[in-house]
């Protein structure tokens, strides 16, 4: 059975002078589904959600969302569309009360109407009410910048890094708040630089420089992992690094927090040839396992196959 689309771009391109942030990007997003766009600082997905949410005119390519051209039809869409962008961007002036009555007018929405949408997220800064949005919390703000975007009740909700520079508890607590939001059919199309975020979306693309390198489930994503890994725990992760890249039959070794990543050719070598090899270059490594790829590995993978160099290091 195929599914209905929301979100469907062509081709899209934007250029800043001679800096390209989207390279001809084309994907379908279906209705009811969290999409992922997930990459580094600088991949284009600020620009590519500043087009989708009618904001930024494209240099080529078409897109529309629920079958409403971006550009011919831009009036129409924002009244269907919640856009939260990367930068706080309520009235700090104004008490987390003021901001969702003002954003609530703006669309001639009913609060009581549509506060089944943002009960469970409002109740958690309901005690603020009368705090003036700029004296919140960098959680708080999220999540009272969720709410005026859901006040009129969207059919797709755009969230450009909704999470970035909140605690662990506050992003946990917002994905929580996103999954049930997909229980009313809303599309969520969300950007985020963090990969533990990836596996709670139904599908990602993997982005950088502009370039989509994958779209599918997190899952087929990291089960087309093409090589061999393995993880190696070591009190000097830069010397384990530089060794293991000396090693023959190896393809990467990474940095991924306190322990490092090697992939290599599957069948060419296993954990104990790694320990011994270590052990002769008079390295003592604690550990050294086989490991799942997860969707940083795949990214990492994707971006040497097709020649783009690793400039950022992306969040773990």
């Amino acid at each position: 059975m195929t599914k209905e689309v929301s979100i469907h771009c062509e081709n899209l391109t934007k250029s800043y002078g001679s800096a390209t942030a989207l390279a001809g990007l084309s994907f379908k997003v279906s209705k009811g589904e969290i999409f992922g766009f997930i990459g580094p600082d600088g991949a284009g997905k600020t620009s590519l959600f500043r087009i989708l949410a009618t904001l930024l005119l494209p240099d080529n390519g078409t897109a529309s969302v629920e079958g409403l051209d971006v550009v011919k039809n831009y009036k129409k869409l924002r009244q269907i569309l919640g856009y939260m962008p990367g930068r706080f961007s309520l009235y700090q002036d104004l008490t987390v009360a003021e901001n969702l009555q003002f954003f609530a007018g703006i669309f001639r929405a009913d609060i009581k109407e549509n506060y089944y949408l943002i009960r469970d997220i409002y109740e958690q800064i309901a005690p603020f009410a009368n705090r003036r949005a700029g004296k919140l919390s960098g959680g708080m703000k999220q999540k009272l910048a969720l709410c005026c975007a859901l006040i009129h009740k969207p059919v797709v909700l755009i969230l450009d890094e909704p999470t970035t520079g909140v605690d662990a508890v506050s992003r946990q607590e917002f994905w929580e708040m996103l999954i049930r939001l997909k229980q009313e059919h809303i599309t969520i199309l969300v950007a985020t630089p963090y990969m533990d975020e990836a596996v709670l979306c139904d599908r990602v693309a993997l982005i950088q420089h502009g370039e989509i390198m994958a779209i599918d489930t997190p899952d087929n994503i990291t089960r087309a992992y093409p090589d061999q890994l393995f993880k190696i725990k070591s009190s000097n992760t830069l010397t384990a690094i530089r060794l293991m890249n000396e090693f023959e039959g190896i393809l990467s070794a990474e940095m991924f927090g306190d322990t490092v990543h090697v992939s290599a050719e599957k069948g060419r070598i296993n954990a104990n040839a790694i320990k011994e090899y270590l052990s002769e270059k008079g390295m003592m490594a604690s550990a050294v396992s086989e490991a799942d790829p997860g969707i940083e590995d795949c990214f990492i993978h994707l971006m040497k196959r097709s020649g783009i160099v690793r400039k950022e290091k992306v969040n773990p």
